[in-house]
Order: structure tokens, then sequence, then C-alpha cells
């Protein structure tokens, strides 16, 4: 049960492309359920009635701690922006469902994969019509050739729309002529656009995109946690 319960959830985190997918959460899961029948079953033969007594749940205390550790090396920061967080507590609750399946709660394990998919899967549909915060930071990447004023045309739909840009950066994408931005015009670019306010970043995403010569326009939230 351990297995099936801890795939399930491995492959929602595998779809999603994350990276504790499948194989890590399946594994955490069946860890974890291994060791609550090892705390459960594996000293029988050294407890003696009335003298020796077993508390197993010590190694359950333990498996709460010790997946710590792996949560926290799938949670990475860059700039402002927490990424991992949504990982680390799906391979904590597996780790938690695992233990429930080794325990023998057939029924507690299979409820809180439930909730798993009810809240990765439900709640960030759920989110989209909650009212959105005005210092909210969300990054737009926009790619164009170099050299047509798109950038300026791009700063002024942001600012046209409400928007305050927070960090600007530029690059060359590889195989377009190099790194140097200075020459050859026909070079593809990418400016990443830190960005916050009131407005629909999807709405300046499609104005952006209805400029001659854009190419490719992103659009996320910089806070979203993966």
């Amino acid at each position: 049960m351990a297995l099936l319960l801890s795939a399930i959830i491995g492959l929602e985190r595998e779809i999603r492309q994350k990276s504790a997918g499948l194989r890590t959460h399946t594994l955490v899961g069946v860890g974890a359920a291994l060791f609550m029948l090892v705390s459960k079953y594996g000293f029988m033969d050294l407890l003696v009635p009335g003298r020796i007594l077993l508390d197993p749940s010590r190694v359950a205390a333990q498996i709460v701690s010790g997946i710590g550790f792996l949560g926290a090396g799938l949670i990475f920061v860059r700039r402002d922006a927490v990424r991992g967080l949504t990982s680390a507590a799906g391979v904590w609750i597996t780790a938690a469902i695992g233990s429930a399946a080794g325990a023998g709660l057939p029924l507690l394990a299979a409820l809180a994969t439930a909730i798993y998919l009810i809240v990765t899967v439900v709640f960030p549909a759920l989110t989209r019509f909650l009212p959105r915060s005005g210092t909210a930071i969300s990054a737009v990447r926009v790619r164009y050739p170099d050299g047509r004023g798109i950038l300026r045309q791009a700063l002024q739909a942001a600012t046209a729309r409400g928007f305050a840009v927070d960090e600007l950066s530029v690059c060359a994408l590889p195989g377009d002529g190099g790194t140097a931005l200075a020459a050859d015009a026909g070079r593809t670019v990418e400016v990443i656009l830190h960005v916050h306010g009131r407005g629909s970043v999807n709405d300046l995403a499609a104005m952006l995109t209805e400029i001659p010569g854009v190419r490719v326009v992103i659009a996320d939230d910089v806070q979203a946690i993966a």
C-alpha cells in the first residue's frame, strides 16, 4: 500500500517535472513504511513480558525529523524567489503516508493521499480567483530580435498596465551570435522583467505578444512554490 500511494504522489510530481518525482517519492514512502514495520515487529525476539518493553513510536519520531534533511535539499532561493516548498512538503507527507501504511492504518494513508491530490491539483485552480496582491512579484520573459527598440515598447506596455519594474536583465540566447549585445541586430535576445502591480500578468503578456517582432512571451509568478 505504501508503494502504491507513494507512487501516486510521485507520479503527480513527475508529470509536473519536479526534481523529486516518481522514484524519490516512492522510495521515501516505502522506506518510511519499512521503518515502521521494523519498529513494530523487528524486536519481538528480544521482548520479555513484564521486563523489556518496546516503544514503537520512537522510530516514527525519527522519521519526522530525519525526512527534513531530504526536504531541505529540494528548497532553493534565487533572488527573492523561493522554490521547492511544495516538493519538500510532498516528500514529508509521503513519509507520513508510508508510516501510516506500515503502522497498519490503510484508511488514514488513503485519506492523506486524497487530501494531497486535492491540495496540489484543485487548490492551484482556486487560487487564480483570489485577489492579487499589489506587491506580488512576477517574472515576464520576452524574446525578440535585438536592435529594434522592442525593449522600450515592452517597458511602456508594462507601465501602461499599472506595473512597476523592479528588476531588468538582458541576455543573448545561445546560438544567436555570442554573448555580446552591442552588435549584430539580427540576434535574438531575452529580457526578464520582474514586475509588480495589481493588474493581470496574463493581460500584460498578451499585450507584449502584440508588439511587432516579439517572438516569445512567458509570464509566471516569482513567488510561486514548486
